[in-house]
C-alpha cells in the first residue's frame, strides 16, 4: 500500500523536476542560439538576452577564485540543497512546501550546470532606464521567487490551515 505522506510529498519532487527540466532547456536554448557576450533581443521592455557564464555565485562573486573554490561552493551548495529536501519533507504548511520546492529547483538547475560545464549559465540582463543591473537565468529567478514567497507567507500571509 502507498504511504499517504509520500505521495502527497510526490507534487512537491513532481514540482522540482519540472522546475529543473524547464531551467536546464532553457540554459541550453540560450547557448545553441545567444553568441556569447552580445547583447540580443529584447523580452521584456527590461529584460534582454545576454548570454555569460558566471563561475562564481550571484552577481559573479567568487568567480576568480578557481577550482578550489569553485568545488567549495559546490559543496556548500549541496549542503543547503539537502537541507532544503529536509525541509520540504518536514515542513507542515503547504504554501512553504511549495515555496521551498521552487527555491530548491533552481539551487539544483545551478548545481547541475555548475558540475557539466564548471560554471552557471546566465542569459537574462536586467537593465532599466539604460541602467545594467545583473545577468540571471531562470534558475535564479526561481531561487528569488521562492523566497519572496517565504517572505509572504510569513509575515503578510499566515493562513490558519492548510
Amino acid at each position: 500500500m502507498v504511504n499517504k505522506e509520500a505521495l502527497y510529498n510526490l507534487r512537491f519532487i513532481i514540482l522540482i523536476i519540472l522546475l529543473v527540466t524547464i531551467d536546464l532547456v532553457s540554459k541550453s536554448f540560450a547557448i545553441n542560439n545567444l553568441s556569447f557576450g552580445e547583447s540580443s533581443t529584447t523580452l521584456l521592455p527590461f529584460i534582454k538576452l545576454l548570454l555569460i557564464y558566471n563561475s562564481g555565485i550571484a552577481f559573479g562573486i567568487f568567480g576568480n577564485g578557481g577550482m578550489l573554490a569553485s568545488n567549495i561552493l559546490l559543496l556548500i551548495t549541496l549542503l543547503i540543497s539537502s537541507y532544503l529536501i529536509w525541509m520540504i519533507i518536514n515542513e507542515t504548511q503547504k504554501n512553504k512546501k511549495y515555496s521551498l520546492s521552487i527555491i530548491t529547483a533552481g539551487a539544483l538547475g545551478n548545481i547541475i550546470d555548475r558540475v557539466i560545464d564548471g560554471q552557471v549559465t546566465d542569459f537574462l540582463h536586467l537593465e532599466i532606464l539604460n541602467f545594467s543591473f545583473f545577468v540571471f537565468n531562470l534558475a535564479d529567478a526561481f531561487i528569488t521567487i521562492g523566497a519572496i514567497l517565504i517572505i509572504y507567507f510569513e509575515i503578510i500571509y499566515r493562513p490558519k490551515n492548510d
